[in-house]
Order: C-alpha cells, then sequence, then structure tokens
C-alpha cells in the first residue's frame, strides 16, 4: 500500500535534523524484524521521542505505526499527519478501541510503538511501565523490540522551551535483541523484564552520549542519580499527587 504521507514526512524530518545538525548514533536497528509484527518499546523523555524511534526501524525499511494520545489527533496540524501515517489514537478513558487496533495491525504484519511509562519522565529517569505492550505481543504473538532514546529531551520535552535552533546537539538510541512474550508467562512478569532491559539501553545510551557538561549551567536534562538537575523521580510524583 502506499505510503502518502509518512514518506514525505520522513523526508521532511530529515531535512531538519540536516538543518539543525544533529548528530544521530543508532545502533541496533538489526534487531527489528524485516517482515512480520512486533511491538516497538521506548523510554519516554520527550516530544520528539515517536520520530527518533521510528527512524531506528528505516535500516530495516519499516514503518512504526505509534499509539499517541487521542488529543494530538484532534489538532489542526498534526491531526491530518497522524492519521495519515496511521498512527493510533489512544483515548484512556476508552482504551479497549485502541487496544484493539494495536492488535489488528500487529497480527496484519505491522510494527507498533509504544511509550509504556504512558507519559514524558520529567526526571529523565524510567518511570514503572503498564504492562498494555507486553499484552499486545502476547495476543498477537510477536516479539516485544526494546530500545532507548537519549537527547531528545534537549530539544523538547515538558516544562522547557523548544530548541529547534541549529544547535548540534547530539542524539543516542539503542535497539535491542526481540524478547519473546510467551502466553504462558503473567504479563506483569514480561514487562519487569522488558523494563529491565529499557533500562539496560538507556543506561548504554547514555554511557555513549558524547556530551558532558562542565558547569551547573545546563544539567536540567541530566538526571539527578546521574549529578544534573532534573527533579528526582520522588519529586515528580510528589508534584503529581497534589
Amino acid at each position: 500500500m502506499a505510503e502518502l504521507v509518512y514518506r514525505p514526512v520522513i523526508g521532511f524530518a530529515r531535512t531538519l535534523f540536516k538543518a539543525w545538525d544533529l548528530k544521530i548514533d543508532c545502533q541496533g536497528s538489526e534487531n527489528i524484524p524485516r517482515a512480520g509484527g512486533a511491538v516497538l518499546v521506548s523510554n519516554h523523555i520527550s516530544y520528539l521521542d515517536f520520530v527518533f524511534s521510528g527512524l531506528s526501524a528505516l535500516p530495516q525499511k519499516r514503518l512504526v505505526r505509534f499509539m499517541a494520545k487521542e488529543s494530538v489527533f484532534r489538532h489542526k496540524v498534526s491531526g491530518p499527519l497522524m492519521r495519515g501515517m496511521k498512527h493510533i489514537p489512544v483515548d484512556r478513558k476508552q482504551g479497549e478501541t485502541a487496544y484493539k487496533h494495536a492488535l489488528e495491525s500487529l497480527r496484519a504484519g505491522e510494527v507498533i510503538g509504544v511509550f509504556p511509562e504512558a507519559t514524558i519522565s520529567p526526571s529523565f529517569a524510567l518511570k514503572s511501565f503498564k504492562s498494555g505492550a507486553a499484552r499486545l505481543a502476547q495476543d498477537a504473538g510477536v516479539p516485544l523490540i526494546p530500545m532507548a532514546v537519549w537527547g531528545t529531551q534537549r530539544l523538547w520535552t515538558k516544562g522547557h522551551p523548544r530548541n529547534f535552533k541549529r544547535s548540534h546537539i547530539p542524539i543516542t538510541i539503542r535497539v535491542g535483541e526481540p524478547m519473546d512474550a510467551s502466553r504462558d508467562e503473567y504479563a506483569g512478569a514480561i514487562t519487569r523484564r522488558l523494563r529491565g532491559r529499557v533500562q539496560e539501553l538507556l543506561e548504554a545510551a547514555q554511557r555513549a552520549y558524547p556530551v558532558r557538561p562542565k558547569g551547573t549551567d545546563d544539567t536540567w536534562w541530566i538526571p539527578a542519580h546521574l549529578g544534573g538537575t532534573a527533579p528526582t523521580p520522588e519529586a515528580v510524583r510528589a508534584a503529581e499527587s497534589r
């Protein structure tokens, strides 16, 4: 089927990345299958994570259909693009509709992208994972592909202004080996293993990241446990509970 929207959007994104002089380091794309369904699972630290997660599949000639909150599809600019790229809207009050849509797409051989933290992590550390990705993989009989992105929060994230100037920002992407999601295993146990693997990939991406701030003026994007000034996960939870 012709991709009248997705492929032009990819071309436009690549042109922008070149204009911004982004330094993209992606390793592990070969772990994404060239054919058949799969659930691509990533951490979530910026509004642009789906773009860079999708880029990781291009060497395998795959297009990823992401599950995203329904409000994005109602926006006058992003809505037509999201629908044209066949992404999947998620209404959290009626999540079963999105789940069924994603399951049908997986069974049809599509790669579905999921952010199991559900929302951006302001601490830039992993939040708890919801079990939907594991259940999708179980029900569709497809593998889970863990991955991690790092550096995207420096472009555009919650609570900080966008940085779309020519800034030479590095983006590091690590894709892990496929994980089985057996129907015989409890989805919660699979989810715990999946989170652990994404954590390992995130730490690998952080170690490989070429920028090490020398002062304290630009450490907002670094997690507290790595010496940065991002809020701790505990502080984030306390703020969200108020």
